[in-house]
């Protein structure tokens, strides 16, 4: 039966948000809903009878029976983190059985009393935090893995994603703060500030726009789907779905029948692909325009340079439009050390940007394979649009 409460676990969900707030500075495009109509300042808890776990993305559902004071039984549909990232976190769909007992640790949807935003639950007897990780955290064994192709190029296939955080307590206490896996010792042992863990971090672009830019940003509902391509379960742009909510990423490279040598990528949130010909000249002549447009690629010794154009109009980043005119420079490395994947991106827009838009990310090979994971927009207010 629903309740009001306000247990400790109100306050680790305040840290945790200023954390991400903080993050945001450095780390490129945190999770894209944000917290939406979820009533952060009621906490409740609810109790009843697991009926689906919905390991989704860009978040999971977990739906469960709640019996209420006057007996009647609500069905009720709980956020969690996105499929991938459950994964990531060493979670297993075997923790979910249908039937078992499930007590709810979290807070309600303005406008949808069926629905809710888990913090902690409690399923048979085991309690966890949505933030908890249960992995290893045992690095990826890359000692049998060629650093170089056949031909002589850079390996690059993998499966790649950013670096997890996990929330991590300093010495001085307090709820905690979302911090990268390998900063996390050092944070948790006071070695570095979270000041320290922002600069390691790649800079967020800096967007500047042109009169019609402007007015477009201005005229933008981030949280419409009408607008917003990720509340319709669609990709935005290469620049943000490389790295926003933290999906894993699939590179292939190899020769087609045909002879010719292409990467293949594959952006895990919404599995949406991308081909990239590498050692072609130049774009073709009438270009049919695409939302991943058309990518060619040459080697500039060890770092990978792909030239796209031929987009059709969209979303570059919420609330920043782009047109048919969009022209993106990317220069893939590889650091062998440490198996760091970095992309430097530079973008174009005559229509809506004044300057380049500019930055680079930091990938490394996944802790756990690339799988396709089924995108299902479940969130109150994106569902009445559907």
């Amino acid at each position: 039966m629903p309740k009001s409460y306000l247990p400790k676990s109100y306050h680790m969900l305040r840290s945790a948000i200023a954390a991400a707030s903080l993050a945001t500075l450095a780390v490129p495009a945190f999770a894209h809903h944000g917290f939406g109509l979820f009533q952060l300042d009621i906490k409740k808890e609810w109790e009843g009878t697991l009926t689906k776990m919905n390991l989704v993305n860009p978040h999971s559902y977990m739906e469960l029976d709640v019996t209420g004071a006057d007996g009647q039984v609500m069905h009720m549909r709980c956020e969690m983190r996105a499929a991938t990232l459950i994964r990531r976190s060493g979670w297993s769909v075997d923790m979910f059985k249908v039937g078992s007992h499930v007590k709810i640790e979290g807070n309600p949807h303005r406008d949808d009393p069926t629905a809710c935003y888990i913090e902690n639950f409690t399923i048979e007897g085991k309690t966890m935090n949505r933030n908890d990780q249960l992995s290893s955290g045992a690095p990826v064994d890359t000692s049998e893995r060629p650093a170089r192709l056949a031909a002589g190029q850079l390996n690059l296939n993998g499966d790649w994603a950013v670096e997890q955080l996990v929330l991590t307590v300093p010495p001085s206490g307090g709820n905690g703060s979302m911090i990268p896996k390998s900063m996390s010792p050092d944070f948790a042992a006071g070695k570095i500030t979270m000041a320290d863990v922002q600069a390691k971090q790649p800079p967020r672009a800096r967007v500047a726009y042109t009169a019609e830019g402007d007015a477009a940003a201005k005229a933008f509902n981030n949280r419409s789907p009408e607008d917003n391509p990720w509340f319709a379960c669609k990709p935005t742009s290469f620049i943000r779905d490389w790295t926003s909510d933290w999906p894993i990423n699939q590179f292939r490279q190899y020769t087609t029948a045909e002879g010719e040598n292409v990467i293949d990528i594959t952006y895990g949130l919404y599995n949406f692909e991308r081909r990239i010909h590498v050692g072609m000249k130049e774009h073709p002549a009438n270009l049919e325009p695409n939302y991943a447009g058309h990518s060619i690629a040459s080697w500039e010794g060890d770092t990978l340079v792909v030239d796209t154009i031929g987009f059709t109009p969209g979303v570059l980043t919420p609330p920043t439009r782009s047109s048919d005119k969009l022209h993106i420079v990317e220069r893939f490395s590889l650091d062998p050390a440490t198996m760091a994947l970095k992309r430097e991106y530079s973008v174009t827009d005559p229509v809506y940007l004044a300057a380049a838009y500019e930055s680079y990310d930091v990938m490394y090979l996944s802790d756990v394979p690339f799988e396709r994971a089924t995108c299902r927009e479940m969130t109150p207010e994106f569902q009445q649009n559907q």
